[in-house]
């Protein structure tokens, strides 16, 4: 490991970076110095600048991948190395904001109907009943899940941004994840590896069920897993949940980051939805395979 690496590494512990961040940030420094064939440490903001327009024309980046290698290099040249910011301005491509395609009620019932196996229906009804991002899934354990009446939430640990959180776990998914865990050898992971149980589940295997069990439904909407986090957010809101506490819920920062899902949810939620907002799975209709 070169000296740089190392820190550059230990600037993204320092700064909190989550480890999937810190990955990323290391590769795309990796990848500016194989383009130029020399350390970063000499490279101007001229040559940097290029280096962006190059994976934008040539290489026909997303804007977003561009941006993320944008942020990298900068964390790089103000963080690391000391650069003036004022010297080393990385002009960030906009990229377009498209708002996400959101699985009807039903749909979601074909999805989970569909699911291969019972632990990845049990992971997918977890990822639309409570919201979390797919890493924060895989991260959880039977100990994260507090289910005392008085309590009945689950605590998301370091979660994006190296932040902890609390979501409220409601009763029927409580019921689900009793079932399961009912069923399933104990391990230190709710959901583990099947490989290496004492291992968590992997993203990418998670990513495979949804999009197999998408598939298996005929559901033709775009996305991946992650759709199951914004049909969350909306439906909430639908059923008339404030968009704080789903903000808080999210972990977003910022209420704004939140306020999208307002262009994406309906007035007219159902009755059911309203009475009881965050029984998610209770509210889902009996599902049409045909």
């Amino acid at each position: 490991m070169t000296p740089l690496r190392r820190k550059m590494i230990d600037a993204l512990v320092l700064h909190g970076k989550a480890a999937r961040t810190q990955e990323s940030y290391i590769a795309a420094v990796a990848r500016l110095a194989q383009h130029y064939h020399r350390s970063p440490e000499g490279l101007s903001a001229d040559e940097v600048q290029a280096y962006l327009v190059h994976l934008l024309r040539e290489r026909r980046l997303s804007r977003s991948t561009v941006n993320q290698a944008g942020c990298a290099i900068g964390f790089l040249f103000g963080k690391v190395l000391g650069r003036d910011p004022a010297a080393c301005q990385i002009p960030l491509p906009r990229a377009p904001q498209r708002l996400p395609e959101i699985l009807s009620r039903e749909e979601i019932a074909r999805l989970l109907a569909c699911a291969p196996h019972t632990k990845a229906r049990m992971f997918l009804a977890c990822a639309y009943a409570l919201g979390l991002r797919v890493s924060e899934l895989c991260a959880l354990r039977p100990a994260h899940i507090d289910a005392a009446a008085d309590r009945m939430c689950v605590r998301v640990v370091q979660g994006k941004g190296a932040k902890d959180r609390y979501v409220p776990l409601s009763a029927d998914l409580l019921a689900e994840l009793r079932a399961y865990r009912h069923g399933v050898p104990p391990g230190p992971w709710l959901f583990g590896s099947a490989s290496d149980p004492n291992q968590p589940l992997q993203v990418g295997q998670a990513q495979r069920w949804y999009h197999r069990a998408r598939a298996q439904a005929g559901i033709g909407k775009a996305g991946g897993i992650h759709s199951l986090r914004h049909c969350y957010a909306t439906h909430l809101l639908e059923a008339g949940v404030d968009l704080h506490s789903i903000a808080q819920w999210l972990g977003h920062r910022q209420v704004g980051t939140t306020a999208r899902y307002l262009h994406l949810a309906r007035p007219d939620a159902p009755d059911g939805a309203r009475c009881m907002p965050l029984a998610l799975l209770s509210g889902l209709p009996r599902p049409n395979l045909h």
